[in-house]
Parts: structure tokens; C-alpha cells; sequence
């Protein structure tokens, strides 16, 4: 598949007029790419961590549910967690969904009550704002309509949400109750603003016939810029891309979950580079050191094709893509979703695993 190619302002509006028809008019005119390259599992790496559990304590009254949001606040200490209201779906509920822990563990700030169905990527800006998307796909189709409002009086789900430290809601971006196609977002899984202020959204969280798989581009006002892949298994297709992350570089890294692979992009969308070295990719983060955090939370209980690779969070470099370790899954054998799904690191180095499944926050420090 050709790279995407800059688009000027003027012919934004046909470009996304022609999304819709863009699949079928690509595969009459291209054959289907080749598979990915298979290569050994890198299950055999050391594990240099020791697992803490219990860490963050929430408010009396409240239990954990299913998380995959977590971030670091951009005092590097504290950490930003959206659990889904003690279920695995905020529809319905009335609690807060979004937290913010002191590093011991403290909650000392929390919001977002009304907002979310399914509270589920996570950003820290370069000025300490947070923004969190919102997938809509958890829960029952009967609960999220019943609980079809939110509290700023608009359609809930498949948008994304900024924040200030303190709160307080900045901007949101996505059509009321989601879009396809030439509109947007259906089930944003990842948010990610680069330096200059340009924001990515990951959307895409089914690999069912029809699925949307793609990157949006926008600029710091919420203008779209740009559209990035579509749904199929070449180089810069995508199926489920899951998790967003950037290096010191400035080249964003992909999670192309559903095809077991990371793929690197320039902020244009050219492809450079494809690791599957590094499993299934849940969740991504790159550290200012350049190493990669890299979750796998569903190979074989979620995705039984890639079971001889062991779940758990791989960490290495993004310069090279070499591996050097891996933190594994304590459950040896899952039917669904296991071990960390997000994924995030402090300045001292600490690593904290969001987890759906288990729906817990673990955190793993070298002793």
C-alpha cells in the first residue's frame, strides 16, 4: 500500500467524502498484501522486576474494575489511571472513572463522572493537560443506549476528552454518539500529542468484516489534518490499532494489535519500520531514554493463533528494536484478557501495568 501523501487544506473535504469507497476501490486495484514475516517468540528473557500489588489504594467504597488507561503526571512521580466504575463499563454509573495518584499511592484528585462508557487510552500533554478516549466498547449495546447522554449534555461515547490537571474539560473532540468514515471518531482506543501540538487519535477496536482501522491527524485547535492507513495487513494497513506512542525522534509507534506487530510512522504517515519482536501490542510507552514498554494481554486466551508467545510486558529499545526482558503473565494459560493491557513508566523507572482482566493496577520495580 502507498504511503499517505500530505493533502493540502483545499482538499481535505474530497479526500474524506472518498474514505467510504477508498476499501473496495484499493482492493480491486491491488492485490493482497503478503503475511507478515513469522519469527521465534521472545519468551526466553529475563525478568529483573518484582511485581508489587495493591499499590494504588482508591477511596473507601470503591473497587477497581477493568483499566487500561494509565499515564504519568508530568511531575514524573504521580500517576493518571481511568478505571471503567468497578465494572468494566461506566454506563450508567455515576462514579468517577478518572484518577490521579500521588507516588504513594494516594488518590488525591478525581473527575469524569457522566462522561464515558468505556474510559480507555491516556495522555499527558507537554503542559500537564490530560486527554482520554473514549472507546465505547465495553459493556451491553442496551446499557450504552439507555445511558445515551452525557453530563456535559451531549452523546455519549466515541470521543475524546482534554482536561487541565485540576479537571476541568478544555476541549472534546469526535461527533456526539461517533462517526464513520468521513466523520469521526467509532472507538477511539489511543490519544497522543506531539511536541509541536498536533494530536493523534488511534481509532479502530474491532477486526470484525467492515471494521475502521486508522490514524487521525489533527492540529492543536482539533482541526483534522490528515487520515493515516486503513483496515488490511500491508505495510501502513492496520487492524486495531491499539496503542499510540513516540520517540525522541518524533516517530510515532503503532500498536497494530490484531496483526501482531508495531508499526513506525513518520508524523506524515510514511511507514518506516515493522517489529513483531515484541508480541501482541496492547499497550506502548517510550521512556525519555528511548526504551520501549511494550504490553501483550492477549495472545493466546484472546487470539489462540499467537499462544507461543507468552503474554506480559517486553522492554527494550526503540532505537534498534532489540529485547532484553520481559515481565510475564503470572497465569500460565488464559481464555481472555491477561497481564497488563496499558502500560506506563515514572522518571524513577517504575513501570505500571493497567489490567481489564484482573482489573487491577500493578506496579514492578527492580529491586
Amino acid at each position: 500500500m502507498v504511503a499517505a501523501r500530505y493533502i493540502p487544506p483545499m482538499r481535505l473535504p474530497l479526500l474524506l467524502a472518498l474514505i467510504a469507497a477508498a476499501p473496495e476501490a484499493a482492493a480491486q486495484a491491488a492485490p493482497a498484501p503478503a503475511p507478515a514475516p513469522q519469527i521465534p517468540p521472545t519468551n526466553g528473557l529475563p525478568n529483573p522486576y518484582r511485581t508489587i500489588e495493591g499499590w494504588a489504594k482508591l477511596p473507601p467504597g470503591r473497587t477497581w474494575g477493568g483499566t487500561s488507561a494509565v499515564e504519568i503526571d508530568r511531575n514524573g512521580t504521580s500517576v493518571w489511571v481511568a478505571e471503567r466504575c468497578g465494572t468494566n463499563s461506566c454506563a450508567g454509573s455515576s462514579l468517577d472513572p478518572i484518577f490521579e495518584f500521588d507516588s504513594t499511592g494516594t488518590p488525591v484528585r478525581q473527575f469524569g463522572a457522566g462522561l464515558f462508557h468505556t474510559p480507555h487510552g491516556m495522555f499527558v500533554d507537554r503542559d500537564g493537560n490530560l486527554w482520554v478516549t473514549d472507546c465505547s466498547c465495553t459493556g451491553t449495546a442496551a446499557q450504552r443506549q439507555a445511558d445515551s447522554i452525557g453530563s456535559d449534555g451531549k452523546p455519549k461515547g466515541h470521543r475524546v476528552f482534554k482536561f487541565s490537571p485540576e479537571g476541568k474539560l478544555l476541549m472534546t473532540l469526535g461527533q456526539p454518539a461517533g462517526g464513520r468514515d468521513s466523520a469521526y471518531f467509532y472507538q477511539p482506543n489511543d490519544v497522543l500529542v506531539a511536541p509541536n501540538g498536533d494530536i493523534f487519535v488511534a481509532e479502530g477496536h474491532s477486526s470484525a468484516a467492515g471494521a475502521n482501522a486508522r490514524i487521525l491527524k489533527f492540529d492543536r485547535s482539533g482541526k483534522l489534518l490528515k487520515v493515516i492507513g486503513s483496515r488490511g495487513t500491508g505495510p501502513g494497513e492496520l487492524d486495531q490499532p491499539h496503542a499510540l506512542a513516540m520517540d525522541s525522534r518524533g516517530r510515532l509507534f503503532v500498536g497494530d494489535r490484531s496483526n501482531n506487530r508495531i508499526q513506525i510512522f513518520d508524523q506524515e504517515g510514511k511507514v518506516l519500520a515493522a517489529w513483531s519482536q515484541f508480541s501482541r501490542p496492547s499497550g506502548i510507552y517510550i521512556d525519555r531514554n528511548d526504551i520501549i514498554y511494550v504490553s501483550d494481554s492477549e495472545s493466546e486466551g484472546v487470539s489462540p493463533p499467537h499462544a507461543a508467545w507468552k503474554r506480559g510486558i517486553r522492554i527494550g529499545s526503540a532505537v534498534d528494536g532489540t529485547v532484553r526482558w520481559l515481565i510475564p503473565d503470572p497465569l500460565e494459560h488464559a481464555t481472555n484478557t491477561s497481564a497488563a493491557e496499558g502500560v506506563a513508566v515514572d522518571a524513577r523507572g517504575v513501570i505500571y501495568g493497567a489490567e481489564v482482566g484482573a482489573r487491577t493496577l500493578r506496579r514492578y520495580v527492580k529491586p
